[in-house]
């Protein structure tokens, strides 16, 4: 469901890129001189297309790490989190084990307790008349 799902947003995306790389395959130049616009010191030639991918593709990456960055707190919240929890399950963990020590020292000690007592007295019925 989710490859079809998938494939019913990404097929149209695909084939506006490719209609939007063929109609603008004009050249052209790219200067990074900000001072010189005759004949600047820095500048490309490329198709508009592939300058148009690569600013969007710089875009998507710059946006992802501003995110990544602005979810630190939460992350970090989550690591603390998530060691309490295994400390919580190990104390829990030793908690049980030293109260089933204890209630097998218990039942063993009543069992001598009761051994060690000797029978019951029996109990002895009187009629009231």
């Amino acid at each position: 469901m989710w490859t079809f799902l998938k494939a019913l947003v990404l097929v149209p995306i695909a084939i506006l890129a490719v209609a939007f790389a063929v109609a603008n395959r004009q050249v052209v130049s790219i200067s990074f001189d900000p001072f010189s616009s005759g004949a600047p010191l820095l500048s490309l030639t490329a198709p508009l297309f592939l300058l148009v991918f690569f600013l969007l593709s710089c875009g998507v990456v710059i946006g992802g790490v501003a995110s990544w960055l602005g979810q630190g707190r939460y992350r970090q919240a989550a690591r603390r989190n998530g060691a309490e929890a295994r400390e919580a399950r190990a104390e829990s963990g030793r908690l049980r084990t030293e109260l089933d020590i204890q209630s097998r020292q218990n039942r063993e000690a009543a069992r001598l307790a009761g051994a060690s007592a000797g029978p019951l007295p029996a109990l002895e019925l009187h009629d009231a008349h």
